[in-house]
């Protein structure tokens, strides 16, 4: 009961002394911490501005400034909890002297058990001003792909298409393959009727490519109309033809589902036929009609 009673006066005193101190403390930096990220927002995208980089469209510009944003605003943060705790241990009546000198030693002792965390610093402080990736963009970073969420001071945040998350120490990351750098492209094979004619083929498809520039819905997403590029394989059962295009970035997906459908329709008006194949065996001539090599 004693124990009790001794530990209640403590607070009472200690909050008598220090709580108004530790109140105002706490609401300045919570008030500093918010005002410096509006602050760090409105002047990343002033001046990381469409106007500033012409050569970017401007979808890579606003994946610039989401991940600069990001990053400073991971900084700044720190910085205010750090700033909190000095304040809080003075405030209690602690030098700080001392413990800044024992913190100086104890950083020599742990340094070459930080050196990961350094690591991860230092090669996301290069990703970003390399403007290797950013918020938003799709990569693949050593094997781990997926949709950029955050990138911090230590790690990228990934989200794949299953929605895992995948968390990869900057530090560790040496081949980065960025899908949706600039521009996406089509990249659409398909495979029809051997005995379709080629011209009238070619001439559906790049109609189909041209209007769905033209359409308002689509013309935003697509910097190069879709069109026929090529015949690939070919046997005596079908042949494949190359769709290539070019669109705004990450749009590749959606736009080539898009043109599938419209394809589908357009080859049933003209009777165009998709050739009929086996999984596996595609455009895979009979093993009797195949050339024998000559002696």
């Amino acid at each position: 009961m004693q124990a009790a009673q001794a530990i209640q006066n403590f607070l009472n005193g200690f909050i008598r002394d220090h709580g108004l101190n530790f109140l105002i403390i706490v609401l300045v930096l919570w008030l500093a911490g918010r005002l410096g990220k509006m602050l760090i927002g409105r002047f990343i995208r002033r001046f990381v501005h469409p106007t500033h980089f012409k050569l970017l469209a401007p979808i890579d510009v606003k994946k610039r400034q989401d991940t600069l944003i990001s990053m400073f605003g991971a900084l700044w943060s720190v910085s205010v909890w750090v700033v909190a705790i000095i304040m809080i241990i003075q405030e209690i009546g602690i030098q700080t002297a001392p413990l800044l000198a024992s913190a100086g030693i104890l950083s020599i002792a742990l340094g070459f058990g930080a050196q990961s965390i350094v690591k991860d610093f230092f090669s996301g402080i290069f990703i970003i001003l390399e403007n290797q990736y950013r918020v938003g963009d799709i990569v693949d970073l050593d094997g781990s792909a997926g949709t950029v969420e955050h990138i911090t001071i230590r790690s990228t945040v990934l989200r794949d298409t299953d929605g895992n998350v995948h968390y990869v120490p900057n530090g560790s990351i040496t081949r980065v393959i960025n899908k949706t750098m600039g521009y996406s492209l089509i990249n659409l094979t398909i495979a029809v009727a051997a005995d379709t004619d080629v011209d009238d083929l070619a001439r559906a498809i790049n109609r189909v490519g041209r209007k769905m520039t033209e359409d308002k819905d689509w013309g935003d997403k697509i910097l190069e109309a879709p069109r026929f590029l090529s015949i690939g394989s070919f046997s005596d059962l079908a042949m494949e033809v190359k769709i290539v295009g070019k669109t705004q970035p990450s749009e590749q997906w959606v736009v080539t589902g898009e043109l599938r459908r419209r394809l589908l329709q357009a080859f049933h008006r003209q009777g165009i036929v998709l050739a009929q194949l086996l999984p596996g065996a595609l455009l895979q001539p009979p093993a009797g009609n195949r050339a024998k090599p000559k002696p």
